[in-house]
């Protein structure tokens, strides 16, 4: 194909200049897209192609007008694309276009919700490879920048499991785009953990910013040369990389929202509750399973009235606090507006009138703003002196800590901004800064002469029709504008003979003439002087103003903030107060006390049934058991949400509460297969199984759920034994562990720290009614049949299944229903291979072989499915034992035989009973 010239050709170099997937090219009032990009761009949001020829050759083109480019920039972005954006300028040989931005998923200020829009980078210092594979201990450094807010966070991670804490860090914060660092970028295994826990678009940034040096300098200019001293990372070197090529990065970008990013801040995590990935999933905190925000503990407890309210409630709920003393100061505002309704009503009212003036502050320095969005941060600030009148004049309020909170913005220089905007800005303003109009009478002499002289120049336009008509004597005459034709008279054909000489005409048209006359002309040219240059004016004045603006990102963040924070504590008041929760006590020490607990986002939607749970040093592990079905799940993560909504300041779902303060919630409750990862259902339970024993300290708290149900049943029960012992002697955290294994309640009864409580069930007449209570002691089985029943699985299924479990609970033999032999079959577990096996037999009414005699071949170690061990009664009902009752027995056999006749299977826990099969079987081998 011949090389395009031309307008094309243009495009194409342009192109050829950048790394971004797509190029946006203005040209005129458009924005147009060529060749590949056109077909690509038209494809994605439905636009359609023409073709532009260029040299002989014919290019697909597609366009969308100047104004209306940000909704498809944004629905590119969304989709993970980089686009670069070309804009015109003018020349002294016309037009020419320069690429002055790249919008990319992590650098685009235009969201379509009230969510943060994260930019990280993270790199890595030592380790080796240092991936999840790789050997020997990192160090990585995290930066995270919202672009729309200019909020700006670092920190590192290092240890052994520095790569399980930085990848649950990006996942805390899920950005739009991830940058990896030079020695990540070959980390396959890192790389994929990122794209599984995050929908981050990837993008490779240059080397060189995260060059330690260019990166420290990057830093010091943009935050001041004593700001890693100040927050604590001077000596941090990967977490003053990734702070480096962030800033890079959006500078480089063009976003220019570098003069809103005015804080550094460290965030240190031992600060705040650990919460890996899978706990925020299987706590369902900001979506649920499903990824739905409804139904999430954030949609129940959201009530903010701003959506910079609603963005801290969500990241309080993702972070919480460790500190006693910021806690402490949350529940007291949160106390104080609970019992104050009146005034809390009124501050929320209020605070409805607020705008997002964090992402103002951005969209300011970004040189994005219009003039509605500077008359957005006029009323906002100005709503921050009635706010503070309001908690003042109120007594539950003054003493309360909002006080506190309303006094760290600089309220004087916000009351002084917000003054020169109202006296700069008429009160609505238009919605472009091109047309006019924006600035108030009186704010500027010389605009407002030129304002009076173009007002007067029109009103001569207004009064020209009536003049000319008494004039001339014609009737149908009127004086109108347009693009084409500019100032004209217009006169009906029925009365053009009577138009003057002087009349110029210009246009004929179906049923009039237009004309022009001089004195029109002139008047025409003046107008347009003075529209030129009150427009530029205007603009001057209005660049001031909102170069002022962006001066002042700091005042508007801290405003922005405290009217969050008002938002947010009134948020979790709203909440309390119309659900009937307590403020709980927080303490220092491992006491987990709740009376009448109840599930916060459950009891929304069903008549809850509340329960008690009390943990200490003496209760530290409870192995939960009861029904499927029952509400185990519901009562573990139900502590888990109490602790966890208790660390974020709020009041909690209960009578009353004393939560000891934690370090860690870690929950492994269920998992589903990962094919397309290589990893099975057991896999990832086991693997979540391996971090919490890991991660959790005696200060945290854990919840485990059915751990070892998907593999065997000895060897589940083998892994859930020993997961508990070594949580109960070595890791010493506060515990809850639901169990269909019964075996495991064993433990109740051996270790001391170590209770059994049980979700309580009604039988009667063979109806079973869940209780939803929870009671101290173990259970005595899962009504795993009745859940069946009620699942509706058909009823033969149901019946048979009920015929099946009582003849194993009778150690009975099992017809095999649809066998031509028409025999019966004993079910047993052989505990060598740790298999289901059968013993096969004769006719019921057949002396058949026993258990035990079958199972000779592997020692004889066999167990019932319900866990007692398979005696020898044949299948007809005999009383032959499996030794020949007729042979003489030694005493100690005999001894053994008599205890085993005296034995009541169903009465010995599984456990007991095979400590007991164990000392026969050793006293037998003795002889």
């Amino acid at each position: 194909m011949t090389e395009a010239t031309g307008i094309v050709g243009e495009f194409l170099s342009l192109k050829e200049e950048t790394d971004a997937d797509i190029l946006a090219m203005q040209c005129g009032d458009f924005y147009e897209f060529f060749a590949e990009d056109a077909e690509l761009v038209a494809d994605e949001l439905d636009l359609k192609v023409s073709q532009k020829g260029s040299h002989g050759s014919s290019y697909p083109m597609a366009g969308v007008p100047l104004d209306d480019l940000t909704p498809y920039l944004s629905a590119l972005v969304e989709r993970g694309y980089r686009v670069a954006v070309a804009d015109q300028y003018e020349t002294e040989d016309g037009h020419a276009r320069e690429i002055t931005r790249i919008v990319t998923p992590g650098t685009h200020l235009e969201t379509s919700d009230d969510d943060a829009r994260y930019l990280a980078a993270v790199v890595r210092d030592g380790g080796g490879d240092g991936g999840s594979s790789g050997s020997g201990e990192a160090t990585y450094g995290i930066a995270v920048a919202d672009v729309t807010t200019g909020q700006f966070l670092v920190t590192e991670q290092s240890g052994a499991d520095a790569t399980s804490a930085a990848l649950t860090e990006l996942y805390k914060f899920d950005p739009a785009e991830v940058l990896p660092g030079p020695e990540i970028r070959s980390d396959d295994d890192f790389l994929d953990e990122v794209r599984e826990r995050t929908d981050a678009s990837l993008s490779l940034h240059t080397t060189e910013a995260f060059a330690p040096g260019r990166a420290r300098h990057r830093v010091r200019e943009q935050f001041g040369a004593e700001t890693l001293e100040s927050v604590g990372i001077a000596d941090a070197e990967a977490a003053v990389r990734a702070a480096g090529a962030v800033i890079a990065y959006v500078d480089e970008t063009g976003a220019g929202v570098l003069a809103s990013m005015t804080r550094l801040q460290s965030f240190d995590e031992s600060a705040y509750v650990d919460l890996d990935a899978t706990t925020q999933r299987n706590l369902e905190l900001t979506e649920t399973m499903q990824g739905e925000r409804s139904g999430s503990l954030f949609d129940t407890v959201d009530h903010t009235v701003t959506s910079a309210g609603g963005r801290l409630l969500r990241e309080w709920l993702q972070r919480p606090r460790r500190s006693r003393e910021e806690l402490d100061r949350r529940q007291s505002a949160v106390a104080a507006l609970a019992e104050s309704a009146m005034a809390r009503d009124q501050l929320r009212e209020t605070l409805g009138d607020a705008y997002d003036l964090e992402r103002l502050a951005s969209k300011a320095a970004s040189g994005s703003a219009d003039a509605r969005d500077l008359r957005a941060v006029q009323e906002t600030l100005a709503l921050l002196p009635a706010v503070g009148e309001l908690v003042a004049e109120t007594e539950r309020l003054a003493s309360s800590p909002l006080g506190d909170v309303l006094e760290r913005p600089d309220r004087a220089a916000a009351a002084e901004l917000a003054a020169d905007l109202d006296e700069a800005l008429v009160e609505d303003p238009p919605g472009t800064v091109t047309q006019g109009g924006l600035i108030r009478q009186g704010f500027d002499t010389e605009l407002d002469e030129i304002v009076g002289d173009h007002e007067a120049a029109l009103d001569w336009i207004e009064e020209l029709p009536e003049r000319e008509k008494r004039k001339t004597g014609i009737t149908h005459l009127s004086v109108d504008r347009n693009k084409t034709d500019g100032y004209y008279i217009q006169v009906g054909k029925s009365e053009t003979d009577q138009v003057p000489a002087e009349y110029e005409q210009i246009k004929t048209l179906k049923n009039s003439e237009r004309y022009v006359i001089d004195e029109l002309a002139e008047k025409e040219r003046e107008i347009l002087r003075l529209e030129e240059r009150r427009h530029e004016m205007e603009r001057e004045i209005f660049e001031r103003l909102r170069e002022r603006v962006a001066a002042q990102a700091e005042v508007l963040q801290e405003t922005g903030r405290a009217l969050a924070e008002c938002d947010a504590l009134a948020s979790l008041a709203v909440h309390a107060v119309r659900n009937d929760w307590s403020r709980p006590e927080l303490s220092d020490g491992r006491e987990l006390s709740v009376d009448q607990g109840r599930h916060p986002v459950v009891e929304q939607t069903t008549q809850f049934v509340p329960n008690d749970l009390y943990m200490d040093d003496d209760r530290q592990f409870l192995v939960v058991t009861g029904p499927n079905m029952s509400g185990k799940s519901t009562y573990m993560r139900q502590a888990a949400l109490i602790t966890l909504l208790a660390q974020v300041g709020s009041f909690v779902p209960a009578r009353s509460a004393r939560v000891g303060l934690v370090d860690g919630i870690y929950t492994r409750v269920g998992a589903l297969d990962e094919l397309a990862q290589g990893r099975s259902t057991f896999m990832v339970e086991m693997q979540e199984l391996s971090n919490i024993l890991h991660s959790a300290t005696e200060e945290s708290l854990v919840i485990l759920d059915e751990v070892g149900r998907g593999t065997a049943t000895y060897d589940g029960i083998s892994i859930a034994w020993a997961a508990s012992e070594y949580i109960v002697n070595n890791v010493a955290a506060k515990t809850l562990f639901a169990t269909h294994y019964h075996e495991l309640t064993v433990l109740g009864e051996e270790l001391p720290s170590v209770q059994n409580v049980h979700v309580a069930a009604d039988e009667r007449d063979g109806d079973v009614t869940f209780l939803r209570t929870v009671e101290d002691g173990p259970t005595d089985r899962s009504y795993g049949i009745h859940v069946a029943d009620l699942a509706g699985v058909p009823g033969p299924v149901v019946d048979r299944s009920r015929e099946v479990l009582d003849r194993l609970r009778e150690e009975e033999a099992i017809e095999v229903r649809g066998s031509d032999s028409g025999s019966t079959t004993q079910a047993v577990f052989d505990l060598s291979s740790g298999q289901f096996e059968t013993a096969a037999g004769g006719s019921a009414g057949g002396g058949d072989e026993t258990a035990a005699d079958a199972g000779s071949g592997s020692g004889g170690e066999q167990l019932a499915t319900d866990g007692s061990h398979a005696v020898g009664e044949s299948a007809g009902g005999g009383s032959e034992t499996a030794t020949d009752a007729g042979s003489a027995l030694d005493p100690e056999v005999e001894d053994v035989l008599d205890e085993l006749r005296d034995l009541d299977v169903n009465e010995t826990p599984p456990v007991e009973l095979m400590a007991k099969v164990q000392d026969w079987q050793a006293e037998l081998d003795e002889e």
